[in-house]
């Protein structure tokens, strides 16, 4: 089955046109009884960081790691061959249609000269390297964060105004689509003002008709995908040093547009963050990650398999440099499935992650290129490894060509984002005062109705 790309004539409140996307296999029947405990796995110097015996990092290296997680998980979005599709967005439609009448004739010819996107007598700026989807979401939540400091959520907790502004920026959207919706001649014309993934369409079409969370993400045809991990890196900002507060947070968010292991993901991946932001290695960053996942789950088998992996071969004792790269083999062939039509499953691309990024030990310029050589996740992957990779190597982990390159937002996926600037985004949301406070648990906006 051939890619199906959200267009911005899908309908919200209904199924995309064209070939319905097939559900991925559950590895077992899903339930909504709730998911057994996370208890985060962490090290020393992490333990540390969470009973207060580690010291916060300065103004200007919380920036810097910000920034880093920002930039890296935008280079990393630039790094995979997606982006180009994504960005080629921007071109006008019948550069798109060519593209795929040349993919056409190379199948039926038996060619292997293969098109990309192309920009004929157009100008070629939306074609060069630079983020696109990933960035954008990951920049939408972060707007959230800032927003979080309003006078009107003043009276609430620092936790609590932001999972109020969280559902705010949701819910804001959703309007946006029904009110679009409602413009069109017929519901099948309507112009969206986004692209997404189809879990992202899916739950804002289940908000526009009047569902909440935990139900949009359930009643969801992608469920399982990581569309809500990039986002959760973001969110960890808030927590620093406090990987299960960042979880907690990250649950809120995910569950507009996920279940299950598109939950378990987010979850890892803002844990992981949180710790790196505050400082911790590597390995406890991972450990934290692998510690949100439930046992017998499909991403916490395919993480622990992934992780394996990566120790063994740093056991081996040939130095960090090529160690990543070397183990994009044996991700490919063990852990990366090969039958769906889509490669954003939580449970291949966040194991890959945590993988490539032990292995480098945290070096975004050796994680982000593994990555991307992973093509089945190509689209997701890198991003989150560089954005976990950059928080721990802060910006100047990243070569200033990448920073220069994948500093401004273009616009393909949220319009309105259109040149957006990340480093400048970096320095408002270090801005926000972090709750560093692990004994703080919301009540009230702390969590979706059924998820207590």
């Amino acid at each position: 089955m051939t890619q199906q790309p959200c267009t911005a004539d899908a309908t919200p409140t209904q199924p995309p046109s064209g070939p319905v996307a097939p559900r991925r296999p559950a590895p077992a029947p899903r339930t909504t009884e709730a998911p057994p405990p996370r208890h985060p796995a962490v090290g020393r110097a992490a333990a540390g960081l969470l009973s207060g015996r580690a010291g916060r990092p300065g103004d200007g290296e919380a920036r810097s790691r910000v920034e880093g997680l920002l930039l890296g998980l935008a280079a990393g979005d630039a790094a995979g061959w997606p982006a180009a599709r994504h960005r080629a967005a921007r071109m006008p439609e019948w550069t798109r249609r060519l593209t795929r009448e040349l993919d056409t004739f190379a199948e039926q010819n038996e060619t292997t000269t293969l098109p990309v996107p192309i920009a004929l007598n157009q100008p070629p700026e939306p074609l060069r390297l630079g983020p696109s989807d990933d960035a954008e979401w990951a920049a939408f939540t972060a707007e959230a964060v800032l927003a979080s400091r309003g006078a009107p959520l003043s009276d609430l907790s620092r936790d609590r105004r932001v999972r109020a502004a969280v559902d705010l920026a949701w819910m804001s959207l959703a309007a946006e689509i029904s009110t679009a919706a409602a413009r069109a001649p017929e519901v099948e014309s309507a112009v969206i003002p986004l692209r997404a993934r189809i879990s992202v369409r899916a739950g804002l079409g289940n908000l526009a008709t009047g569902l909440r969370p935990p139900a949009t993400g359930h009643d969801n045809p992608h469920f399982f995908d990581d569309a809500a991990c990039g986002r959760a890196c973001v969110l960890a900002v808030v927590h620093p040093g406090d990987p299960a507060a960042a979880a907690d947070l990250a649950e809120y968010d995910a569950r507009y547009t996920q279940d299950e292991d598109g939950v378990h993901g987010a979850r890892a991946m803002a844990a992981a963050v949180a710790l790196a932001l505050a400082g911790a290695p590597t390995q406890d960053c991972v450990a934290a990650a692998l510690g949100q996942l439930p046992p017998g789950s499909e991403i916490a088998r395919n993480a622990q398999h992934a992780v394996a992996l990566a120790r063994t071969a740093g056991a081996a004792g040939d130095g960090v440099h090529g160690r990543a790269f070397g183990l994009v083999p044996l991700l490919e062939h063990q852990i990366i499935d090969h039958v769906y039509s889509y490669g954003i499953a939580a449970a291949d691309t966040v194991p890959v992650a945590l993988a490539l990024v032990l292995a480098s030990d945290g070096a975004v310029d050796e994680a982000v290129p593994a990555a991307a050589c992973l093509s089945r996740v190509a689209d997701s992957a890198p991003a989150l490894a560089g954005a976990l990779a950059g928080a721990l190597g802060g910006a100047r982990s990243l070569p200033a060509s990448w920073r220069a390159a994948c500093r401004t937002l273009a616009g393909c996926a949220l319009p309105r984002l259109a040149g957006l600037d990340l480093v400048e985004l970096a320095g408002r949301l270090t801005a926000v005062e972090p709750s560093f406070t692990a004994q703080e648990r919301p009540g009230g906006l702390g969590i979706h109705e059924t998820d207590a």
